[in-house]
């Protein structure tokens, strides 16, 4: 062996030496770069779950509201007490115009609304559920059809033709309820019809076909089941959307005047001089009732939704 091939052995291990130094300081740095990133989506994770649960907190409150009106109101929506009293003792949010206690309709009125918002989302996911399904389960011609009339339904402006309607029509709450469910539809349509295609090429879907069962049969036992978790978030924005819609009719005079919700006691409050006697105590509780009972439906569909894409991020890494 050479004498220069001796020297060059050292230095050749100074150099590995020194390559695997730099490597392990570039791994460690890279480690260290990694956890601000984890730390970041552990608080983002952990503040979706506070968030969440003040959500269940919040609806939870208010659907006792709805339910047991009595427990919580001081006297009955029909009662009445010398008008534009300021809040007191006897009454904690004051009279309004012809003297009753506001308090009590506040309590009372989340019936009205929480109604609506239920009912019109009830009312838009079973169409949007049934269409969907259909869709993706059929395809083709009957495919096109469906998702062709849900964007036909999808580009008609829903508070100018309810506007028009309550023009012609006496203005109603179950009227509200059925126009908003009509009209609400499209973009449950649209992830159960986005959903059932992939389900629809599924093992067991395969073999439910094979062994000769109907179509019907295999959406409401083999698809339907596993679309629910899609829809339940569907479900809660929409009510949070259909109870916004109600408000904002009812504040415009195109509600049901018999039924005060809350909506309709912001309307009442404009229009008999609630805001020009400046009775904050009259106006400011529906708007703050219902900017918190949408802000929980809200939390709570958004919650349901991260919980989906998290699952579905799970399942594609496996």
């Amino acid at each position: 062996m050479n004498q220069s091939d001796c020297t060059d052995i050292p230095c050749m291990k100074e150099a590995g030496i020194e390559g695997f130094s730099e490597k392990k300081s570039e791994a460690s740095s890279f480690e260290f770069l990694g956890e601000p990133s984890s730390w970041i989506f552990q608080k983002q994770k952990s503040f979706q779950g506070v968030s969440n649960w003040i959500g269940v907190l919040l609806f939870v409150l208010f659907i006792f509201m709805a339910l047991f009106p009595s427990i919580f109101a001081p006297y009955a929506p029909e009662e009445r007490f010398i008008p534009y009293e300021t809040p007191s003792e006897e009454h904690l949010l004051g009279t309004n115009d012809i003297g009753n206690d506001v308090l009590s309709e506040l309590v009372f009125g989340a019936r009205i609304s929480m109604t609506v918002g239920f009912m019109a989302a009830l009312i838009s996911t079973l169409i949007g559920t049934s269409l969907g399904l259909c869709a993706g389960y059929f395809r083709g011609i009957i495919d096109e059809l469906l998702m062709g009339f849900t964007d036909v339904v999808l580009v008609i402006p829903k508070i100018p033709l309810i506007i028009v309607l309550g023009a012609f029509l006496r203005p109603s709450i179950w009227i509200l309820i059925a126009i908003l469910g009509l009209l609400s539809w499209e973009s449950t349509a649209r992830v159960t019809r986005s959903k059932t295609l992939q389900l629809r090429e599924a093992g067991y879907v395969k073999s439910a076909q094979c062994m000769g069962f109907s179509s019907y049969h295999i959406m409401k036992s083999d698809i339907f089941p596993n679309v629910i978790h899609v829809l339940f978030p569907k479900f809660m924005l929409a009510t949070a959307s259909a109870m916004i819609s109600e408000a904002s009719l009812s504040f415009l005079g195109l509600g049901d005047v018999s039924m005060k919700s809350w909506g309709m006691m912001l309307s009442f409050a404009f229009s008999q001089g609630g805001f020009i006697r400046d009775m904050w105590w009259w106006y400011m509780p529906p708007g703050i009732c219902i900017t918190l009972c949408v802000l929980s439906i809200a939390l709570i569909g958004f919650g349901l939704e991260a919980k989906e894409e998290h699952s579905r991020e799970g399942v594609d890494t496996l």
